[in-house]
């Protein structure tokens, strides 16, 4: 509230709207009223009108510095923060019990901790344990959130032809001769599904082939095959990007999920 209305006491402002209240919008006698109150304390209608506003006004519970700290800067008391919060890490046993707040900021400010920044050691008195476990909790550096694992999110593209589940898997269900050109030296060779699924669309092309392992020129055999023009499923289109595609060779986890999709088989 400004100077002017500074001058007007509240049990005034509160009688004012009383009165006020009890009249109509369009009442001629309010601006007599307002008139006289004005004369009366010595400022203006405008400041009458503005006190009145104000005095509605709901006002914050808290202080308006409210999670800043007050004491020390607070890039001092992140700083500080940090190295209590790697102190109850470094220290932590197979029991999970490690250094506790106080003891680490009385070693800082009995011998001082070396960092890469030189000796950082705080004046006596100057952090207090409740102010330092409420800025820990605050910023994240609590040992509870420091010692939790990452969350497992799965990645998916956002782009058809982004990413390509590539897969190189024996076959389990359909078995094969030896053929003629295998080399007895080395046995039979292995009937291999080799797989291949967009990671976007799920959009998969599959070929069975007899290779002795995982082979590389069969698999860019495969790659090859998947790319080109088929004539077999020309809806399936594993060719045509427009972005830069990235292939992996983990296993796929929409195994399940080839016959709700355009497969298209060769023997190789």
């Amino acid at each position: 509230m400004d100077a002017g209305a500074g001058r007007i006491p509240a049990e005034a402002l509160v009688s004012l709207r009383r009165r006020l209240d009890a009249m109509s919008a369009r009442d001629p006698a309010r601006k007599a009223l307002l008139t006289s109150t004005a004369a009366l304390y010595g400022v203006s209608r405008a400041t009458i009108y503005r006190s009145l506003r104000q005095q509605l006004r709901p006002r914050a519970l808290r202080r308006a510095d409210r999670g800043q700290p007050r004491k020390v800067p607070l890039a001092e008391l992140a700083r500080y923060c940090e190295i209590v919060a790697a102190m109850k890490l470094r220290t932590t046993n197979k029991k999970t019990r490690h250094l506790s707040t106080a003891r680490a900021l009385e070693l800082m400010e009995q011998h001082g901790i070396e960092t890469p920044d030189g000796l950082v050691q705080p004046p006596v008195g100057l952090l207090r344990r409740t102010t330092v476990d409420r800025y820990l909790r605050q910023w994240g550096y609590d040992h509870v959130r420091l010692t939790r694992g990452p969350a497992a999110v799965r990645f998916q593209a956002r782009h058809s032809n982004e990413l390509w589940q590539f897969d190189l898997s024996p076959s389990d269900l359909k078995h094969v001769p030896q053929p003629l050109w295998s080399d007895p030296g080395r046995g039979a060779p292995t009937l291999m599904l080799y797989s291949i699924v967009d990671d976007r669309s799920g959009v998969a092309y599959q070929e069975y082939r007899c290779v002795y392992g995982e082979d590389v020129e069969a698999a860019l055999r495969f790659l090859f095959n998947a790319m080109a023009p088929n004539r077999t499923t020309a809806a399936l289109s594993c060719r045509a990007s427009r972005r830069p595609s990235t292939a992996t060779t983990a296993r796929s986890p929409r195994a399940g999920y080839f016959s709700a999709c355009s497969i298209a088989s060769a023997s190789g």
